[in-house]
């Protein structure tokens, strides 16, 4: 247990109510799952570091710190500014800087007289930087989440003397957990020569993942673990490792269970980050006896399938801390999945409170919701999707609702529409369907839907070259009819004239004989191989040159 932890113990005790009693005796039963040996990349940094903003700011900076320090730095001013440096350290100009990297391998280009250089080649003799200190108050580097050993001071996101203790403490190795794994076969990103989804690289606040040769990826150096793209990720092709989704579950299941055993009553789950924990051991004493404290890597490392598994585990609400370390980013992707919990509460007769960020500094007008518990036996295994439709099937199943309900915009749940009569079954939407959601029959032509598995990334729209798909946001309360696959178009095969086989849809092969009867290559006879088979079509064709030598001069 942490030290933050024990404090949060040590106010919990201090409370004596009965749901006190029961949320202490929760917290001290229940076990936390989690990877006790992550993977992990590693940094080499000795501490030389560029100092850059105006050449007031970067003056008064390098003034604050000692001769010693000042000797491990580079001091770059953006601007014509004469101020002298302390200790007779000569500034370098630029009237442009690109930064870019990570802890101990930064590349900074300046420009200078319309020349871009390496300034480290310049300053240092070598090619990197290993810590940058940036002084400009809209800052050189455009990530939310600047990267590890990039100190913002000018945007306000670490000040001078945090920055000033930094450089001389960041001396030495350094080793930070891969936070994701990357599953790229179920991305549903680019198929085929087709851009699909986006939502990884949207949510991103430390602009860690891009699209590289059409594939999804994640630069380890600069990740730092806030979760949101596992969250945004219709797929799971993308997961959270520490602890993974699945295992804070099982714990929430756990803890929640523990506490109505030891009597207490309308149990609710507070999920916080790690870097708020100091934050709720000032507040815990202010708030409701019911609530119980779940700490999270990031508060985003969790989402709506979470959320719903602990209603239907027995809590009364689900309340997401929000304080001022909540970045935009992660903001945007936790109002767009509370956006689709509201609509799923809607249906669920549930008030809209029952899932929401929650701000301790606006306790007084606050709307906790206590309710009597009702505990599901939901399964905590399978994908997210599985265990967020468990989740929903439970909590609805003695509700009256429509089969069908509308969802936010963007939102992953919904099925598609095809136009049958202008389909030729060519089988594009099937090849690129990340999910499995799309199927071929097999011995006849057609496709199988699984609305259970589509996450509306438009591929299969996108793919298709008659236009006949659309999209059809909404989610299917129909346990049985979203679990099912069925056939949505189907038609019987064209036979061979030669031999009789069935080979291709038939509105396929009359299509193909529509667009090409007037084309060159398909005159007189040679239009019927369009009717035959692989096999047949080939024999036809060298049958056809044995008998006239002369064709062989067109090939």
């Amino acid at each position: 247990m942490s030290t933050a932890q024990q404090s949060i113990s040590k106010v919990v005790e201090e409370q004596t109510n009965i749901d006190n009693a029961a949320r202490l005796e929760a917290m001290r039963r229940s076990v936390r799952i989690g990877n006790l040996i992550p993977p992990t990349v590693s940094f080499e940094s000795r501490g030389v570091t560029l100092v850059v903003g105006e050449g007031d700011a970067v003056s008064r900076f390098a003034a604050s710190i000692s001769s010693e320090l000042c000797d491990h730095c580079t001091f770059l001013y953006l601007d014509d500014s004469l101020s002298l440096l302390p200790h007779n350290i000569q500034p370098y100009h630029a009237s442009s800087v690109r930064i870019s990297g990570f802890l101990g391998a930064f590349d900074v280009l300046v420009t200078h007289n319309m020349m871009e250089q390496n300034l480290a080649q310049i300053a240092l003799g070598s090619s990197h930087f290993d810590l940058v200190v940036d002084l400009t108050k809209s800052g050189l580097h455009g990530a939310e989440r600047p990267p590890l050993g990039y100190h913002a001071v000018g945007r306000g996101l670490m000040d001078e003397a945090e920055a000033i203790a930094a450089i001389s403490d960041t001396v030495g190795t350094f080793d930070k957990p891969k936070y994701f794994r990357l599953d790229t076969d179920k991305c549903a990103h680019f198929s085929r020569g087709i851009e699909g989804c986006t939502r990884c690289i949207d949510a991103c606040s430390a602009d860690a993942l891009e699209s590289v040769k059409n594939k999804i990826t994640i630069n380890p150096y600069l990740c730092q673990g806030l979760g949101s793209c596992s969250t945004a990720c219709p797929t799971e092709a993308i997961s959270y490792a520490l602890p993974e989704a699945e295992h804070t579950q099982q714990f929430v299941h756990q803890l929640l269970g523990h506490y109505s055993e030891a009597g207490g009553a309308f149990p609710s789950i507070l999920f916080y980050a790690e870097a708020d924990e100091a934050f709720v051991d000032q507040h815990l004493a202010n708030l409701p006896s019911n609530l119980l404290p779940v700490r999270l890597e990031e508060l985003a490392s969790v989402g709506i399938d979470t959320w719903f598994s602990a209603i239907a585990s027995g809590a009364s609400q689900v309340l997401l801390l929000e304080t001022d370390t909540l970045h935009p980013k992660t903001r945007n992707v936790l109002e767009g999945e509370l956006a689709i919990a509201s609509s799923f509460l809607s249906e669920l007769a549930m008030p809209a409170l029952s899932i929401s960020l929650f701000n301790p500094m606006h306790l007084s007008s606050f709307s906790f919701i206590s309710r009597p518990a009702t505990q599901h036996l939901v399964p905590v295994s399978g994908n997210k999707r599985d265990r967020l439709t468990a989740a929903l099937d439970a909590l609805s199943v003695d509700l009256e609702r429509p089969i069908r309900s509308d969802v936010p915009q963007g939102a992953p749940f919904g099925r598609i529409e095809i136009n049958t009569q202008d389909c030729t079954l060519c089988m594009g939407c099937v090849a690129v369907c990340p999910t499995d959601a799309l199927n071929a029959l097999g011995d006849t032509p057609g496709i199988a839907f699984r609305e259970q598995d589509c996450v509306q990334c438009g591929l299969c729209e996108k793919s298709c070259p008659e236009s006949v798909i659309a999209l059809s946001p909404g989610f299917n309360w129909d346990t049985e009819s979203r679990q099912t696959r069925t056939v949505i178009h189907q038609e019987a095969a064209a036979e061979c004239i030669s031999c009789g086989k069935p080979y291709a849809p038939a509105s396929m092969v009359n299509m193909l004989i529509e667009k090409l009867r007037s084309h060159s290559h398909f005159q007189d006879d040679a239009i019927k191989r369009l009717s035959m088979c692989e096999d047949c079509r080939v024999r036809d064709i060298v049958s056809d040159l044995a008998e006239h030598p002369e064709k062989q001069l067109k090939l």
